[in-house]
């Protein structure tokens, strides 16, 4: 019997499901944690065929992963199916290249932050505590589009439908800084989602094209610190860094058709070269 499309997505979404909860002081781990967890990823990939990986340094083009697969169609021919964000940026880029650290091991408290200097005002504590978000962080929004035809759920299980059972994907990858200003950019305006000609879309994601990098790679999240992703994703990374507001923030995260309550966990830049495209 051929497995429902529902079957199937509750499966993948388990599978890519990112375990987002936090310690509320996580123990940081020493650089020898990381360069082992590297080295157990390269060495589950080795030779398994598995594609290039992600995150990645957006600005270091070269790699050596053989697997080549065509990059999906420009997200407005695609459908909108999720949005998430992650506790600083996964990947690094020209205004977000500050480490944040090792962190706990398990994708708290590492990746990087922007370099973009704020004012007291800006980091002045919210009156609300915000999920684990702080006026001062720095989040990468991800916007996932899909070639099925779907609609914008929780988790990437809705990437999926009966009618395309092996879609192509999309991130469209934006790297925000959180400011304790109502004058920043409203995140519920930024992941507002409507209809355009027949597919779903985030109709107000900033759209600056000339500062993102195109490349292939995978999805991403702590769970893949130690082995590779199997899926295949065409990410488009934007270089540029804005300020969005916490208040906004908190009000998307206590409703959302998304069902996301909280900044995503960061998977370890993936280094080796052998699990990396080539940027073009």
């Amino acid at each position: 019997m051929k497995p429902s499309a529902s079957i199937i997505s509750l499966a993948i979404a388990a599978l890519l499901c990112i375990d987002s909860s936090q310690a509320s002081e996580p123990a940081a781990v020493g650089d020898e944690v990381i360069a082992e967890q590297r080295e157990n990823l390269s060495r589950y990939a080795q030779g398994k065929g598995y594609g290039p990986q992600s995150p990645r340094d957006v600005n270091a083009t070269t790699g050596e992963n053989v697997i080549n697969f065509g990059l999906a169609p420009s997200y407005s021919d695609m459908y909108l199916c999720n949005i998430h964000f992650h506790k600083n940026a996964e990947h690094r880029g020209s205004e977000f290249n500050i480490y944040a650290g090792n962190g706990d091991g398990q994708g708290s408290g590492t990746g990087y932050v922007s370099s973009q200097e704020l004012s007291p005002e800006e980091r002045a504590p919210f009156k609300y505590k915000v999920a684990n978000i702080d006026p001062g962080d720095t989040i990468e929004v991800h916007y996932v589009f899909s070639t099925a035809k779907v609609k914008p759920g929780p988790t990437l299980g809705a990437c999926l439908a009966d009618s395309s059972m092996n879609p192509q994907l999309r991130v469209e990858a934006q790297v925000f800084v959180v400011v304790n200003d109502d004058n920043a950019l409203d995140f519920v305006a930024l992941a507002e989602v409507a209809e355009v000609k027949g597919r779903y879309q985030a109709i107000n994601m900033p759209n600056n094209s000339q500062r993102s990098i195109q490349y292939t790679g995978s999805t991403t999240g702590p769970k893949y610190n130690e082995k590779a992703s199997p899926f295949q994703v065409t990410w488009s990374v934007q270089q540029s860094v804005n300020k969005v507001s916490i208040s906004s923030i908190k009000v998307w995260l206590d409703k959302n058709i998304f069902e996301e309550k909280e900044a995503h966990g960061v998977r370890n830049l993936v280094i080796n070269k052998y699990l990396l495209s080539t940027i073009k």
